[in-house]
């Protein structure tokens, strides 16, 4: 998502965080996070909408196409709940 200074700059028809479903920049879903960040990759604004998120510490979501929690970067979206048991090999 990104702010209202750097939209003052474009129309906001060419951002993807303007034409898509704003509910995917705050998904559950680790391959609905993955397709945020991949729409976030042709935004011009990217670097910039990053910067400003980290320097806010934003809570949750994805920003300049990375994941962000609490202002930190993380690698990959876990999906909630248990992570699954690996079965040994007999």
């Amino acid at each position: 998502m990104i702010n209202e200074t750097l939209l003052a700059h474009d129309d906001g028809d060419t951002l993807p965080c303007r034409t898509h479903d704003p509910a995917i920049w705050f998904a559950e879903s680790p391959v609905q996070v993955e397709r945020a960040k991949t729409l976030c990759r042709v935004c011009p604004f990217q670097a910039q909408c990053l910067a400003d998120a980290q320097e806010r510490q934003e809570p949750w979501g994805v920003w300049g196409g990375e994941f962000l929690v609490d202002g930190e970067i993380l690698v990959k979206k876990r999906a909630r709940g248990r992570p699954r048991k690996k079965l040994d090999a007999a």
